[in-house]
């Protein structure tokens, strides 16, 4: 039997229409976002299926989305695969998508999830509307490179890989203005820029404000063991307690994604199908860089 690995994504998988299809055919599904409507205050899957596509891109309204999404495609794969959920033997998320793994787990309710994910955006986006910042994806550059052209650019200002995706693939994170300096530097090298459509400097120090706000969320909120192994962004290795949980979360607001080394570490424990579970096909492609002939099958919302 193949030991199976479940993927959550993250913040910028989201798109217009998403959970369309699966609320419509699958009571389960519609039902999660019933319960995130009333948690939320407002109709969670209109703004999902509808828009505004400003309105679901910001990070207050994109991070609960994605989790409720993500959590309604997994009871599409229960229904469909229910097996598939007895062969899964490690769960990973990018950045946001840590909660949902974490809520799989058993680590968190949803309702728990749910509220920690909301807070979370809400401080995030304070701290965005606080210090003007942005990031950028680097295509078709070696890491050493990038780090250069950072350093080029950040004029005492911050600018820092803030994803470690996969090789010739990283998101760089910092104040606007060094973003913009840097896009003309990328092309220069023979590289790609992408300005990617999130309200702020996301995993890095400018994080700061959000981090500390989240510090009593985090502590106030019971978690329970994970019942599998989840990996942790920050650290790239599996979660140990409840407690070291809280601190890594906390964390994971202000320091880098290393994803690319998790998927190295999930693929050295053994793990050889994974399913990516929601909106978007992100980690398949980047998973699909990493090691090219895995299998990998999408779970969409």
């Amino acid at each position: 039997m193949a030991r199976v690995a479940f993927l959550f994504p993250g913040q910028g998988a989201q798109s217009v229409g998403m959970a369309r299809d699966l609320c419509a055919t699958l009571p389960q599904a519609r039902q999660l976002f019933d319960k995130a409507s009333a948690l939320l205050g407002y109709d969670l899957l209109d703004v999902c299926v509808n828009g505004p596509v400003e309105r679901l891109n910001s990070t207050v309204v994109s991070q609960p989305a994605l989790f409720t999404a993500s959590l309604a495609a997994l009871e599409a794969l229960k229904q469909s695969h229910p097996q598939v959920l007895d062969e899964c033997v490690a769960a990973a998320g990018l950045s946001l998508g840590e909660f949902t793994a974490l809520t799989f787990a058993g680590v968190l309710t949803f309702e728990e999830g749910l509220r920690l994910v909301q807070r979370r955006g809400e401080a995030m986006q304070a701290a965005a509307d606080r210090t003007p910042g942005g990031m950028v994806s680097v295509l078709m550059l070696e890491q050493t490179k990038v780090e250069e052209l950072c350093a080029a650019a950040r004029q005492k200002e911050i600018l820092q890989i803030a994803n470690y995706l996969c090789p010739g693939n990283y998101a760089v994170s910092g104040h606007r203005s060094a973003c913009d300096r840097l896009e003309p530097l990328v092309t220069e090298a023979g590289g790609r820029a992408v300005r990617l459509a999130v309200a702020g400097a996301f995993h890095t120090p400018l994080m700061k404000p959000a981090s500390e706000a989240m510090a009593e969320v985090f502590a106030s909120v019971p978690l329970a063991p994970p019942r599998l192994p989840v990996w942790s962004n920050v650290t790239a290795e599996p979660h140990r307690s409840p407690e070291e949980i809280r601190v890594l979360l906390q964390r994971q607001i202000t320091e880098p994604v290393r994803w690319e080394e998790t998927m190295r570490h999930v693929l050295a424990v053994g793990c050889e199908r994974f399913y990516e579970i929601g909106p978007g096909r992100v980690l398949a492609g980047l998973l699909k860089r990493i090691q090219r002939k895995v299998d990998c099958h999408q779970v969409s919302a």
